[in-house]
């Protein structure tokens, strides 16, 4: 058991991003590993130019790189934003405009999640007329990916960074994944459990993990406090991701951190060589 035991894969949106976005699958390939995820690259636009799309597919695929995790449009990411889905006007309608470029992307590069961020409540908007606008997103969202054979991801921000991020609790991220579910019969909505969020908003972990295994579809891991590497914070993560295998989780598991001042290729000394690649 342990880290070795584990499927890692490295979010090329938040490590390796010293380097231009197509030299980043060949530079964790470098560091070891065969798996990657990334946020909605293209962030001005919900629907780049097929020449942008193409030019991605190739830079993972010469540098042997399997993506297995991608994000729809969600806005200025880094940045303000937490996605666009529950936003009314024109960030709705870039999200539905990104459903199929992100869903037939995701199926070209056989990328089987695809990870639709909430979006932050909105100053004079009902959040009851938020969530129902949600809802319906979510629901073409999920019928794209299932066209695709992938899953919706639904995922849990903290609420000390994301203040206006409605969805800052496993239960909270749980009761939309049920909606969207019962909403289209599919099943193939499922959680982001992403252990620092979680641990940022003081919620049991191990408590989590018992509860909400079994609807995981995807994992995500930094250190706390921090977000830093494994190691750099208190965070028993090690411990927690041998919970989530022995409460039947075999999936992914998202190298979501920031490497700090050094270059990314530095902060993975945690995590043995020989475990770096997809098993």
């Amino acid at each position: 058991m342990g880290y070795t035991d584990q499927r890692f894969d490295v979010n090329l949106s938040i490590l390796f991003t010293e380097l231009p976005l197509l030299e980043r699958p060949a530079a964790a390939a470098a560091a070891g590993f065969t798996a990657v995820e990334l946020w909605w690259p293209w962030i001005e636009t919900p629907a780049p130019p097929q020449a942008g799309l193409d030019a991605l597919k190739r830079a993972l695929e010469d540098a042997g790189t399997q993506l297995v995790g991608l994000n729809f449009y969600a806005g200025q990411l880094p940045g303000p934003d937490r996605g666009a889905v529950s936003v009314p006007g024109e960030e709705s309608e870039r999200f539905r405009t990104n459903i199929d470029v992100a869903a037939d992307f995701a199926a070209s590069v056989g990328c089987k999640a695809l990870n639709a961020l909430y979006g932050n409540r909105v100053e004079g908007v009902d959040p009851a007329v938020q969530d129902e606008l949600a809802l319906e997103n979510l629901v073409l969202a999920a019928r794209a990916a299932d066209r695709v054979g992938a899953i919706l991801l639904i995922e849990t921000l903290n609420k000390p960074e994301s203040p206006l991020y409605p969805l800052v609790s496993a239960p909270a991220a749980i009761e939309v994944v049920d909606q969207v579910n019962a909403a289209t019969g599919l099943g193939n909505a499922k959680f982001l459990l992403d252990l620092y969020h979680l641990s940022m908003n003081g919620e049991d972990l191990p408590q989590v993990i018992a509860a909400y295994a079994d609807r995981t579809g995807h994992v995500q891991i930094a250190d706390n406090p921090g977000r830093g590497a494994p190691g750099t914070g208190s965070l028993p993560l090690e411990d927690l991701l041998d919970q989530l295998k022995k409460a039947g989780y075999g999936g992914w598991v998202g190298l979501e951190y920031k490497a700090g001042d050094a270059p990314s290729a530095e902060s993975f000394g945690w995590l043995p060589a020989e475990a770096r690649a997809a098993r």
